[in-house]
């Protein structure tokens, strides 16, 4: 089973820059890698997901633009790159992995892997 650890979460203010990173146990060479959002009180959103060749790259309306998501098969580790963060951004970010195409990370919540979260404040 793939056991996912996010770091970089952090208080900022409107307007910083975070870089999460997401330390898969796994190769994740045969995953789709992606993130998610949970805000207080809100579901958990999708984010971003990149592909296993690292080709395809799906964001959500809300970020694109401003998150990146990239990963390095070799360390087995996807970051996201977020940037002029607002407050709205605020809460934990999850990772997550599943195998096959970046559709089944789009489609539905099944199969995926999660990592635990990790916060992120953004004050205005």
């Amino acid at each position: 089973q793939v056991q996912l650890v996010e770091s970089g979460g952090a208080l900022v203010q409107a307007g910083a820059s975070l870089r999460l990173s997401c330390a898969s146990s796994e190769r994740i060479i045969d995953y789709t890698m992606g993130w998610f959002h949970q805000a207080p009180g809100k579901e958990r959103e999708f984010v971003a997901a990149v592909s296993r060749n690292n080709v395809v790259r799906e964001y959500a309306d809300s970020v694109r633009g401003r998150f990146t998501i990239s990963r390095d098969n070799a360390k087995n580790t996807v970051y996201l790159q977020l940037t002029n963060l607002k407050p709205e951004d605020t809460g934990v970010y999850y990772c997550a992995a599943v195998q096959g195409p970046v559709a089944n990370m789009l489609e539905a919540y099944d199969n995926i892997y999660w990592g635990q979260g990790t916060q992120d404040t953004v004050s205005s």
